[in-house]
């Protein structure tokens, strides 16, 4: 079941685990270097069934911090299809997708290793939200986002889809969770505006579902085109699970071929639960109500667990990240001799038998 191919739209993956978009903080103006190379050679052969590079901004103001990758130039739109055409050299049947994400208020900051990724003091940059509320104690406020601010970022979004297509990618995700520029769009914590921008849900999930608009018809049609979205917030008065499903009924009648299901990140600190897939009661709830594809995220690496969620149809398929760091190869450990051949490459079988 988890690992026969699994088809979203045109694009075939080779099983049902996704290698999720994991953030290097490595490049250099926003173009990748020789630790992204290293990075992502030791996945492209892992044994999952599509690559997922990491949160890459729409623009420079769009950065969590320096390192972050930026689809936004030409120089960079030249070392990302540099990059991808060396992966698919070396393996040229799994799917790789990019996920594009604006930061929001959390940009302008530190690497995570360095002040635990606090607020940059020195070479910062201004951040924009929807509203001018601080993301924590000692954060900057952002500049509220006027209009003429909306026109740009829809731009931007509009030229990285077509940058993407560009350079290569399969698939295409935008980023609507974990706290950033479009989440804080449609939380009731970042969002306290009162335009047609803010207020009710409707108001809310105004710019996610026009800035979808201009990326599917930008999107070929053959290719996967997605979302990671937010279940919940895990606070009082935020984002809950019908809130959701309203965002991807607008994504699946846009014409989005699958969601992500996330939840957190609004602000630092929140009630979420951490245990092994606690995220698929909620993903089993919001996938009732839709036709697209779905998958989740939140500490999946267990093979009985995902045959599980998929029996029970609490989703289809699994973005897994962290485990991937840890052990790039910790699905060969997993699988059984039967598929041993199907999933491990052949100059590696004889570790195994």
């Amino acid at each position: 079941m988890i690992f026969n191919e699994f088809k979203i739209n045109n694009v075939s993956f080779l099983n049902r685990i996704i290698i999720s978009s994991m953030c290097q903080y490595s490049a250099r103006d926003g173009s990748p270097t020789l630790w992204h190379y290293n990075h992502l050679s030791s996945l492209i052969n892992s044994g999952a069934g599509g690559l997922m590079i990491e949160s890459t901004a729409i623009n420079n103001e769009g950065k969590i911090t320096h390192g972050d990758l930026s689809i936004s130039n030409k120089v960079q739109i030249k070392e990302i299809k540099k990059i991808i055409n060396f992966l698919r050299k070396l393996n040229n049947k799994i799917p790789i997708g990019l996920q594009i994400s604006h930061s929001g208020r959390k940009g302008s900051a530190n690497f995570p290793w360095i002040k635990k990724g606090r607020p940059l003091k020195k070479n910062s940059w201004k951040t924009f939200a929807p509203s001018a509320i601080r993301r924590s104690k000692g954060w900057p406020v952002p500049k509220q986002i006027n209009n003429n601010d909306i026109k740009r970022i829809k731009i931007s979004y509009d030229k990285s889809t077509l940058a993407a297509n560009d350079a290569g990618f399969d698939c295409l995700e935008i980023h609507m969770a974990h706290g950033y520029l479009l989440h804080e769009f449609m939380s009731p914590i970042t969002n306290l505006r009162n335009d047609r921008y803010g207020g009710s849900l409707e108001n809310r999930c105004r710019l996610l579902v026009e800035i979808s608009k201009i990326v599917r018809k930008r999107w070929p049609k053959k290719k996967c085109l997605g979302a990671r979205i937010t279940g919940s917030d895990h606070l009082k008065n935020c984002i809950k699970e019908k809130d959701a499903i309203y965002l991807a009924q607008e994504l699946e009648k846009i014409g989005f071929d699958y969601i992500c299901i996330s939840s957190g990140g609004i602000i630092p600190k929140t009630q979420m639960k951490f245990k092994k897939g606690f995220r698929a009661l909620m993903s089993k709830k919001i996938k009732k109500k839709l036709k697209l594809k779905v998958g989740t995220t939140g500490m999946l690496d267990d093979l009985n667990l995902i045959k599980k969620g998929i029996k029970n149809k609490c989703f289809d398929f699994v973005f897994i990240g962290r485990p991937f760091l840890k052990n790039p190869r910790w699905i060969f450990d997993k699988v059984s001799k039967k598929k041993n051949e199907k999933i491990i490459p052949k100059q590696y079988l004889r570790g195994f038998n």
